[in-house]
């Protein structure tokens, strides 16, 4: 049974950032959460759970989720823990460890796309870092980026016909987590994840279908749907999608 108490959903404000990831799946399963990022005083209240001297599992960086006695860190271990409440996740162990490598190899393209404009550090301004993050953007529209997606490719494909998820003809947060790295890439990247999806057609097919699901579609036409913007992980610069 889903649970009925509102979670609370902690991140940085004003950036859609991998907190979306964990958005997309609370929409997804209608449950009710408080997103602190949308409070005025969000950040404090975030601040003050990571700085908690008497937490016996700190976080170490948003977004974490508090439910109840639990307080959660790292989107996929979030991930896993809605998807197992909230139908979003396969019955069979098997294909719930599956879908939890599928997010796990997200979370990686995600790093990846983030660190093509700070691949030095990201402590650093992009300005202070131009020249290795065109190199690293070359080689991540040239290689990375299809390598990603022809992966997620190869696993469509080779599901059963008519089926549009990743993992057991049913929708899962893996689904939601590869249409919101495909909006991300999208952003970020237009020519050249419009030439990676022209070869990875059921990547685009999927990400096309969760836009439609009806509880995500009420989302994104929401004030609730953060854009994106020069701040997150995905970031556009023109530049670096030569």
């Amino acid at each position: 049974m889903a649970q009925q108490t509102a979670y609370e959903l902690f991140y940085w404000p004003g950036l859609p950032g991998r907190g979306e990831f964990v958005r997309l799946a609370l929409e997804a399963a209608g449950a009710p959460y408080t997103d602190h990022a949308r409070h005025p005083n969000g950040l404090a209240a975030m601040q003050a759970l990571l700085d908690a001297a008497n937490q016996s599992c700190p976080p170490f960086a948003p977004p974490f989720l508090r439910d109840g006695p639990l307080l959660i860190g790292q989107t996929a271990a979030i991930l896993l823990h809605l998807g197992r409440r909230h139908g979003l996740a396969p019955a069979a162990e098997a294909d719930r460890l599956w879908c939890h490598q599928i997010q796990l190899t997200i979370a990686d393209l995600v790093t990846e796309a983030h660190d093509t404009h700070h691949p030095v550090s990201a402590s650093l301004y992009y300005e202070e870092q131009k020249p290795e993050a065109a190199r690293r953007a070359q080689d991540f529209r040239d290689n990375r980026m299809p390598k990603f997606l022809g992966w997620f490719e190869r696993i469509l494909a080779a599901n059963p016909a008519g089926s549009s998820h990743l993992v057991d003809q049913a929708p899962s947060y893996a689904d939601l987590s590869l249409f919101q790295a495909v909006e991300g890439l999208r952003y970020a990247f237009p020519h050249a994840s419009a030439r990676a999806l022209r070869k990875a057609p059921h990547v685009a097919a999927l990400a096309a279908s969760v836009a439609g699901w009806p509880r995500i579609a009420a989302y994104l036409a929401s004030p609730r749907r953060q854009p994106f913007n020069q701040n997150g992980i995905f970031r556009h610069y023109p530049e670096l999608d030569a």
